[in-house]
């Protein structure tokens, strides 16, 4: 196995959100990553996020489902669980008790409001954390709703990022402690980090109505435009060198569209510079700004990404089982993250992790009959693979984790 987190083994307890994005990243850095599975669960598909994970079909709220769990425990580093505060608790695979069993275990948890507060067991998705941060405010056309951006803000940026961010600060503290520790990562919290320079900006009485701004589209150098063939093109001219070229390749003179930092010119100039770029194709524009560095490009649909020369020529993405997917970052030039194997079918590891337990054919047939494991079926019962203890060679890795519903 490659990667800088080589020898770092993770315990997910699947659910759904930003925790299997988390794992994902862990995974491609070269983690080995258990994610325990509910028998029964639907996945979506294509299910990018459960990548280099390997699955285990596990019913944690058997007895025999839970002791395998703190057996794993003990074996980890790492564990990531994304359920509503007290709900592994009373699964009983809570902090403390797994913590008990492996002192040196750091434990993930990621929520969408956190493990505290009033808001603490409410329901929610990437949106209702937008909104509470102010974030969902901030981003649409003046006059008109906010626009959700996706779930890339609290979901993917200010949650599993963090989350994968405060597991590896735990990990290095734990080299000079010895000793683990709860990371409790929040999307209400990762979101207001990165809120932090527009905090600033609305402290100084520096941001405006939305869609009014230096940076949601207000100005007419940074914006999205529409072309003659009902495409986009991006224009991110910030600095007076990048808009005087900008405007050069557009054919407009500065003067007639007001100075640059002129709020009062930007409605103006933006109809304007919409009204030329409208003349012509985005690929048309896209060729006719390439190496000028004004800042602008192509909106690229999302089918088009993969063959765009820029990430082709970076090997931007992977094939795994006959999808692209984005490939493994960031890029480290002395240990860098392996390409991902393919996705596990659901419970696919479950009598090899369970062999690697010390588990015996008929223990394994045991626990399946009690409804406690689902083994495939092209793998006949009590036929788990020979494998080494749980410390030798590690087997490929896994992902998937949970949001606060």
């Amino acid at each position: 196995m490659t990667g800088p987190l080589a020898g770092i083994r993770v315990l997910e307890l699947v659910a759904q959100g930003p925790a299997p994005f988390a794992c994902m990243m862990l995974a491609d850095l070269g983690a080995e990553v258990i994610g325990v599975e509910r028998p029964g669960t639907h996945r979506y598909e294509p299910d990018a996020h459960s990548r280099g994970r390997r699955s285990v079909a596990l019913d944690l709220k058997q007895p025999e489902g839970r002791e395998v769990v703190l057996d794993l425990v003990r074996e980890v580093d790492v564990l990531v669980e994304g359920f509503r505060p007290g709900v592994t608790e009373r699964l009983g695979v809570g902090p403390d008790v797994c913590l008990g069993a492996n002192p040196r275990l750091v434990y993930g948890r990621m929520t969408g409001w956190g493990q505290d507060g009033p808001l603490a067991q409410e329901a929610g998705h990437d949106l209702n954390y937008l909104a509470l941060t102010g974030a969902l405010a901030a981003i649409g056309e003046p006059g008109r709703p906010p626009v959700p951006p996706l779930n890339l803000v609290a979901d993917y940026g200010g949650g599993g990022m963090l989350l994968a961010l405060g597991v590896l600060a735990a990990l290095h503290e734990r080299t000079s402690s010895g000793r683990g520790q709860v990371v409790d990562a929040a999307m209400v919290d990762g979101v207001g980090l990165m809120l932090a320079p527009f905090h600033a900006m609305a402290a100084r009485g520096r941001w405006n109505e939305r869609g009014t701004n230096l940076l949601d589209g207000g100005a007419p150098y940074y914006r999205v435009y529409g072309t003659a063939d009902g495409r986009w093109l991006s224009v991110g001219a910030i600095e007076p060198a990048f808009y005087r070229a900008f405007l050069d390749v557009l054919g407009l003179d500065p003067a007639e569209l007001g100075a640059q930092s002129d709020r009062s010119a930007w409605p103006a100039a933006t109809e304007r510079i919409a009204a030329v770029i409208a003349t012509r194709s985005r690929d048309a524009w896209a060729e006719a700004f390439a190496g000028t560095n004004a800042c602008v490009q192509a909106v690229l649909e999302l089918g088009e990404v993969p063959g765009h020369p820029h990430p082709s020529a970076r090997g931007g993405f992977v094939e795994i089982d006959g999808v692209a997917h984005p490939a493994p970052a960031p890029r480290l030039s002395r240990t860098p993250a392996r390409l991902p194997p393919m996705v596990e079918p659901l419970g696919a590891s479950t009598a090899a992790v369970l062999a690697e337990l010390g588990r015996s054919p008929a223990q394994i047939d045991a626990l399946r009959e009690a409804g406690v494991v689902a083994v495939p079926a092209e793998r006949e019962p009590g036929t788990a693979p020979a494998v080494g203890p749980m410390h030798s060679t590690p087997a490929p890795a896994a992902t998937t984790g949970g949001e606060q519903r």
